[in-house]
């Protein structure tokens, strides 16, 4: 059934600007309706609100780059209901959390080079998390989708690697479900 369609974000040509987006792929509406835009050729996630002209930029933002304040070409973006935004990093192989206004994020997963270990990731494209706070990522480089355990206890064939970081995200995840 086709409708009337209507441009909630972007739509001012291609371009770096608040107004406008470069090569959006990724999207998530929370609960608020406001969209989250994965903006892969400016490096950076922006929050829409509903009816905003503009958007602000939640993650990312400074330019291409592996330090913790950018990113490299992010193409997945989850949102919780806190805020928080948390963004596969395609070309850094690596999931980065970033706090409701925080100016740096902080790798959950990955970030340990490109490579088919437990622990790393091979352009991470896309993630989700479970109602018990596991992640999901697909790695589409290494042809599967990983499962980071926040419960601590590690799978049966040893599969998953778990870093000081990810056990910590889990913990708090765990204190506040």
């Amino acid at each position: 059934m086709a409708g009337v369609a209507e441009v909630v974000a972007g739509g001012n040509g291609q371009g770096a600007g608040s107004n406008q987006l470069n090569n959006p792929i990724g999207i998530f509406l929370d609960e608020n309706r406001a969209l989250y835009v994965v903006d892969r050729s400016n490096h950076c996630v922006t929050k829409w609100e509903p009816g905003a002209r503009e958007g602000t930029i939640v993650a990312g933002g400074n330019g291409q780059g592996n330090n913790s304040n950018q990113l490299d070409s992010p193409t997945g973006v989850f949102v919780d209901t806190k805020g928080t935004v948390y963004v596969t990093d395609r070309l850094n192989n690596r999931v980065v959390r970033w706090s409701k206004g925080a100016t740096v994020g902080i790798v959950i997963a990955g970030g340990n080079g490109v490579g088919n270990g437990s622990n790393q990731l091979n352009g991470g494209f896309d993630l989700s998390f479970d109602r018990h706070g596991n992640l999901y990522v697909t790695d589409d480089g290494n042809f599967r989708v990983q499962k980071f355990l926040c419960e601590g206890a590690e799978s049966a064939s040893n599969q998953f690697y778990f870093n000081f970081v990810l056990s910590a995200f889990c913990f708090l995840l765990y204190l506040y479900m």
